[in-house]
């Protein structure tokens, strides 16, 4: 039996730019349904620049009402200052959709490219020709929006149903 289609957005956090993309899965079939890049004031204060990218973020939610999202996973960089800041972006990419009411998945830089490209340190330009093959339809502007596409195809090849979650946490219990 065939499952339903699932719309699923992926999140690649940023405090100075955040891209987002929604997809939807049917199988194997993956289809874009809309992408793009929510941006913060880099003059206004911290709490304001989270701010935009929280309430754009649940802009993106209530006009696309996907049934699930993924968020990348944080890397740490050599700059403890930026590495904080974008943990903080971080947050609000994963609580937008958590305050829905959806599955929030994550995922690290290195699983997504690997499921997108088939190599873990792939480039940005491998990563959006891939992007152009497996949703040709997509229109995307920028590298952001392309690796929001590329967390949300990781989730689609990656995600389980609930069901399958439940079967798995009764074998754990077992």
């Amino acid at each position: 039996m065939k499952g339903q289609p699932i719309r699923i957005i992926g999140i690649d956090p940023g405090l100075m730019r955040t891209g987002w993309g929604v997809i939807e899965s049917d199988g194997a079939r993956l289809s874009w349904i809309a992408s793009g890049l929510i941006t913060s004031d880099a003059e206004a204060d911290l709490a304001y620049r989270l701010r935009e990218v929280f309430e754009g973020l649940r802009s993106v939610l209530a006009t696309f009402k996907p049934q699930e999202a993924a968020v990348e996973e944080t890397f740490v960089n050599e700059n403890p200052r930026s590495t904080l800041k974008l943990g903080q972006a971080r947050g609000m990419a994963l609580l937008a959709p958590a305050l829905t009411g959806i599955r929030v998945a994550e995922y690290t830089p290195n699983l997504i490219k690997k499921t997108v490209v088939g190599a873990g340190h792939a480039e940005k330009r491998q990563i959006q020709a891939m992007i152009g093959f497996l949703l040709p339809k997509a229109k995307f502007d920028n590298a952001d929006e392309a690796d929001a596409l590329a967390i949300a195809i990781c989730h689609a090849s990656h995600r389980t149903s609930p069901e399958e979650r439940l079967k798995r946490a009764e074998r754990l219990k077992a």
